[in-house]
């Protein structure tokens, strides 16, 4: 045992003065009172401040301790799911990564290691977890495991393909090694470069279908081949073949798409999604990805606000009327003839909450807010139906510019468009003009008349133009562009005319012109009651993720991963049909691992009858979700399926830059399977282990800071009780 110091010659100096100082004055204290008392206290301070200035050195007590063990050297062998890859050179052929380790763990090579060390081996990640989809490769664990795990730790030799994608990261671990003078030696096991492979991976998918619509399934493939590839992504059900797309994926990249498939019958439906394999792919497993979709029989209910019976609003009306699944009333507020009547028709827009809020979906024509018309407390009411209910609403603006009524009401800000306030009553044209196509358009769920892009593309060309539009400035932010005159331009680019936005809970649409319904022209209700059926459903989504008579529940978002905020949403009726405006509100989530969750939801202003929570999943599967108010008497029970990334995927690439990082930190070595050997050498070449030092730092410990405190109020109450103040 001896004493450290960490100081210099200039601080010795200046501790030296200072104690010098400190004697003068004490003796001469001690000379002007010559007593007992004085003689004390002037010892007493010599000795705190011969104490300071001691600690100002950095005085360190050091005991060294000789090893008598063996030295370990832990050889830490990565067992995940991606050493499954099969892309290592063997003695004779190509093996797996685990394959390549099993093989060279048994070789006499490590024999030279043995001769600075006991070697031993040790598996992270192990494969009883590969099919576990949150399991992953936690080096920075591993590493700390080896050194809370063995005690006289000489080096570590890691054997893994670098892919770590789990814990914390392992440089923080590694500055602990280089303290303890643990050099870490890395064998990067595998290909740098991907195998050739096509990957069929799954996105987000729709939670549920309506029978008779057009789903949309959309796919994303990964491409590890060095040429394009034509091929035809098809869809089973079961044995049989329900639709498939032609699909070109560019070389070593990807392509994310979409595959449009109409049900035919209700129920739990499950789906395979297929690439055909291709001559030189290595992992054709990969190429199916398994779906799930709920599909029901629903009648979603529709309301058509209007003034003078257009033709866009004669032709809609028979679309939803004649629509299966929809159940349509409309209100024909004209100027000068009073409300319009008969079959399905409404005296009256509907004035109470509890009315309006049967609707999924609103049209709203070419009316405004005026005697005869719309009022104020209406508007208010259409906003809280989209942002509190989920419905969706449709603006038709018409020639005589009722909407711009709406500049300075509260459905201003639902509005996708700015409209130009000083051609209120649109623009009119000598000749007919083709709605185009956004690059947004192009894929949307909305646009599509036929699977194929291509063929989508040529028909929206095609389709009969208009001769009249709305005078549009520009589109708000947050909106969609799904197409634009194919002839207008203003300061902002070309006049937006086909436009979407989200607005709370629901949707909002904005259709510039009047004539879709001239669609029909050479093909009757073809186009044009496919667009406005996708454009109801597509709004009507959100509603019916799982609703019962009085109680309905949508969640966001609707295909949510592990970690995700989910944020729920409940629209509660009373025994009367109207919204519940108070009463408890709250949710029994039960996961897949029988864990419950118990949360309360919050009632929202707007005597909606609105109430929102939200919880975090933490594992995946499906959760069984129970709404209860009991104020109400309803329930509603339910199931949400939680999509689990999988962080193990065989073929992907391998990865060393953090195996020569940890080596750089540590004083070790780092290489592929090609510098085995070498590295190995390298690990026997290890000189002896230096003596361990421990080490107490008297200058910095808390317990020689309340001995000094201790003497200062000694000192100070002596001073006191001899009255040398």
């Amino acid at each position: 045992m001896n004493w450290s110091f960490a100081t210099n010659w200039l601080l010795i100096a200046a501790g030296m003065l200072i104690w010098s100082v400190a004697a003068g004055m004490s003796w001469q204290n001690f000379e002007r009172r010559r007593t007992r008392a004085a003689a004390l206290l002037e010892t007493l301070r010599m000795a705190i401040v011969t104490a300071l200035i001691f600690t100002l050195f950095r005085p360190e007590i050091v005991r060294t301790i000789e090893r008598a063990e063996s030295p370990e050297i832990a050889v830490l062998l990565d067992a995940s799911g991606s050493m499954l890859t099969v892309d290592t050179r063997g003695a004779s052929n190509v093996i797996s990564r685990a394959d390549w380790i099993t093989q060279h763990r048994a070789t006499n090579l490590w024999a030279g290691p043995s001769e600075v060390g006991e070697v031993l081996f040790d598996e992270f990640s192990p494969a009883s977890t590969r099919d576990d989809p949150d399991a992953g490769t936690d080096i920075a664990s591993a590493l700390e495991d080896a050194l809370r795990r063995y005690r006289h730790l000489r080096a570590v030799v890691m054997l893994t393909d670098g892919d770590w994608n789990l814990g914390g990261s392992p440089m923080a671990v590694a500055t602990r090694f280089r303290e303890q003078d643990i050099p870490i030696f890395g064998i990067g096991v595998g290909a740098e470069t991907a195998l050739p492979d096509l990957s069929l991976e799954k996105v987000a998918t729709p939670s549920y279908g309506l029978i008779g619509e057009q789903i949309a399934l959309p796919f994303k493939v990964h491409s590890h081949l060095d040429r394009e590839v034509s091929t035809t992504l098809v869809v089973r059900a079961g044995e049989r073949i329900v639709a498939r797309k032609d699909i070109v994926i560019p070389a070593r990249g990807q392509l994310q798409d979409a595959v449009l498939w109409s049900p035919r019958e209700t129920g739990e439906i499950e789906l395979t999604l297929s690439l055909p394999k291709e001559e030189d792919e290595v992992f054709p497993e990969n190429n199916e990805l398994p779906l799930r979709i709920n599909i029901r029989a629903e009648t979603l209910k529709v309301l058509v606000v209007d003034s003078l019976p257009r033709w866009e609003y004669r032709y809609l009306r028979n679309a939803l009327m004649r629509d299966p699944g929809v159940e349509m009333h409309s209100v024909l507020l004209h100027p000068d003839l009073g409300p319009g009547e008969g079959l399905n028709y409404l005296k009256a827009f509907p004035g109470a909450k509890d009315q309006l809020a049967l609707y999924d979906v609103v049209f709203i024509g070419d009316v405004g807010l005026g005697e005869g018309e719309l009022q104020r407390s209406d508007l208010e009411n259409l906003k809280g139906l989209v942002e509190q209910q989920a419905s969706g609403l449709v603006f038709l603006p018409g020639r005589r510019g009722r909407q711009s009524s709406f500049a300075k009401t509260p459905l201003a800000d639902l509005m996708p468009v700015i409209l130009d306030p000083k051609q209120t009553r649109g623009i009119g044209l000598q000749s007919e003009v083709p709605l185009l196509l956004s690059t947004l358009g192009k894929g949307h769920w909305l646009t599509r008349f036929d699977a194929d892009e291509d063929r989508n593309a040529e028909i929206w060309k095609n389709l009969p133009g208009f001769a009249w539009s709305a005078a549009v400035e520009k589109s708000r932010p947050g909106s969609e562009v799904l197409a634009v005159h194919a002839s207008m331009r203003n300061a902002w680019g070309r006049i937006p005319l086909l436009v979407t936005r989200s607005a709370g809970a629901g949707k909002v649409l904005f259709m510039g012109t009047d004539s879709a319904w001239r669609w029909r022209r050479g093909v009757e209700d073809k186009f044009h009651y496919r667009f406005w059926s996708q454009v109801v459903r597509w709004m009507a989504h959100q509603r019916h993720l799982a609703d019962k008579e009085g109680i309905r529940l949508t969640h966001s978002p609707e295909s949510p991963n592990v970690g995700d905020t989910i944020f729920l949403q409940s629209t509660v009726l009373d025994g009367g049909g109207f919204p519940m405006e108070r009463g408890d509100v709250s949710a029994r989530i039960t996961g897949p691992d029988g864990r419950v969750e118990d949360v309360a939801f919050e009632a929202l202003e707007g005597g909606w009858g609105v109430f929102k929570s939200r919880f975090t999943p933490r594992v995946g599967g499906e959760f069984k979700i129970k709404v209860e108010a009991p104020t109400a008497n309803r329930t509603l029970e339910t199931t949400l399926n939680i999509s689990q990334p999988v962080r193990e995927k065989p073929g992907q690439p391998a990865n060393f830059t953090t195996l020569g990082e940890l080596a750089r930190i540590t004083g070790g070595e780092a290489g592929t399977i090609a510098d085995f050997e070498r590295i190995l050498e390298a690990v026997k070449l290890l000189p002896d282990p230096r003596p361990t030092e421990l080490r107490f730092r008297l200058w910095s410990d808390p317990w020689w800071g309340a001995f000094l405190l201790l003497l200062l109020a000694i000192y100070w109450t002596g001073r006191k009780l001899a009255g040398m103040v």
